[in-house]
């Protein structure tokens, strides 16, 4: 039961690359903060796809990390945040939970790309098409598009963390999910602080802004591709412009990015950087 706990927790860590459960349940927490209905469903979606790859005999090892969680974690907020929370919602985020655990053994079953969240874009791309064609009814209406004259640079930079998982109608949540990465990791707390911080410098759309919808991705492209050396500092940056760009693009095509501009900045920089390192 303990170790189902750790389980649970490091799935949500995993969110943002900690491998641990003390930053699972910061988070979990900072969830809990801006809504209790997101975090039950954030755990819900947790349970289910770690649940599914018990049950398909996975990887021990990577269901013990979390691995088979956080994308489930990230279905389960979805569906709070794009449908009614019903009967029908619930059996979506079942089917969602473990559709994406599946799509996350087919990524790790090849080594040309890591997988990151690309099973929870994925998933959650289906279920949103598949609703909007057959049971349109059940997705939530979109929130007017509320104009900004004035840029609010504290909670622009918390919610550019705390969108990262949905949470951006509270400071504080973004605020304890960066303590969560800092009691992990304080090498991965100067990439997030800087992944939030450097799109905040190219952009002025400020309703966009001041939401922290053009600075998640940049976290992530942050903390994944950051490490020690000056080198590394320079790819994430470049990863950081990069998504912050396809995130602009995508937000004016009226397309629900989710978290793939990240994916697909850090598989650009991953290959420049193969080519870079054959040459």
């Amino acid at each position: 039961m303990k170790e189902g706990l750790f389980i649970i927790a490091r799935g949500i860590g995993q969110v943002m690359f900690q491998n641990n459960a003390l930053s699972g349940l910061l988070m979990l927490a900072g969830i809990a903060c801006n809504s209790w209905i997101l975090a039950l469903l954030a755990l819900a979606g947790n349970i289910v796809s770690t649940l599914t790859a018990c049950l398909c005999k996975y990887s021990r090892e990577d269901i013990r990390n979390g691995l088979y969680g956080f994308n489930g974690t990230l279905v389960g907020i979805a569906i709070g945040v794009f449908m009614e929370i019903n009967i029908s919602s619930m059996f979506l985020l079942l089917f969602g939970s473990a559709l994406s655990t599946w799509i996350t053994r087919l990524f790790n079953r090849q080594k040309t790309v890591p997988g990151f969240t690309a099973p929870f874009i994925i998933t959650v791309w289906i279920l949103l098409l598949g609703n909007l064609y057959l049971f349109p009814t059940l997705l939530l209406p979109a929130i007017p598009h509320v104009s900004e004259a004035v840029a609010h640079l504290l909670k622009a930079f918390c919610l550019n963390i705390g969108q990262v998982m949905f949470q951006g109608g509270n400071i504080l949540a973004g605020l304890l999910f960066l303590i969560g990465i800092l009691v992990n990791s304080r090498i991965q707390t100067v990439y997030t602080v800087w992944g939030a911080f450097l799109p905040l410098l190219v952009t002025t759309d400020f309703s966009a802004f001041n939401a922290g919808l053009l600075g998640y991705n940049g976290v992530l492209c942050s903390i994944a591709l950051g490490n020690r050396t000056f080198k590394s500092m320079a790819w994430a940056s470049l990863a950081i412009l990069l998504s912050t760009g396809i995130q602009i693009t995508g937000m004016y095509a009226g397309i629900t990015t989710l978290t793939a501009p990240f994916v697909v900045a850090v598989w650009i920089m991953l290959c420049l950087q193969h080519l870079s390192s054959r040459k």
